[in-house]
């Protein structure tokens, strides 16, 4: 009970507006409201709806009445690359993109497929694993003074010439005038 549109001349993101509004209704109520919409996307997914309930029909012997739209996915086609004439000969770049559109239609009462069930389960098992992870450990952090005293004038350095250097000026005894 699915149909397919391979590389229609719609973007995606005006696709999926009208998508958005049909998902998880029943095909009568989406197929009203299609109708009803102003948008070359909503005739667009009109037609493939109607394709997949003929497919239903014809194929399945299903009953129109009880059938729901189950998943209605837009993903991202090639797309045209084509041009805008600028000042001094240049062209602007432009994309006119395509997409795939992708429908399946299902009974209403029926059962989840076994993919989403699999997919519960793992999320379930990834809460378990999460929740028995070791805590994790806390390291010591040196106090304020300490930062500032081995801070130099281009950051904190901990170079052997550095500490030999420190440890040669404090051993040197003060002259006194």
């Amino acid at each position: 009970m699915k149909a397919y549109l391979r590389s229609v001349r719609i973007a995606p993101k005006k696709a999926n507006l009208i998508a958005g509004m049909v998902r998880g209704l029943s095909v009568e109520d989406a197929m009203i409201s299609l109708e009803r919409t102003n948008k070359k996307a909503a005739r667009i997914l009109l037609q493939l709806i109607k394709s997949a309930l003929a497919n239903a029909r014809h194929n399945d012997n299903q009953n129109p009445a009880s059938l729901v739209v189950k998943s209605l996915v837009i993903n991202k086609a090639q797309s045209y690359h084509r041009g805008v004439p600028m000042a001094r000969g240049r062209v602007r770049p432009i994309r006119k993109f395509m997409s795939h559109i992708e429908v399946t239609l299902g009974v209403a009462g029926e059962a989840e497929s076994g993919s989403t069930i699999k997919w519960e389960k793992a999320k379930k098992s990834g809460k378990e694993a999460s929740q028995t992870a070791k805590p994790t450990v806390k390291t010591e952090m040196k106090p304020t003074s300490a930062l500032r005293a081995t801070a130099g004038r281009r950051g904190a350095s901990t170079s052997k010439k550095d500490t030999a250097r420190t440890a040669a000026a404090s051993a040197r005894p003060k002259k006194s005038t």
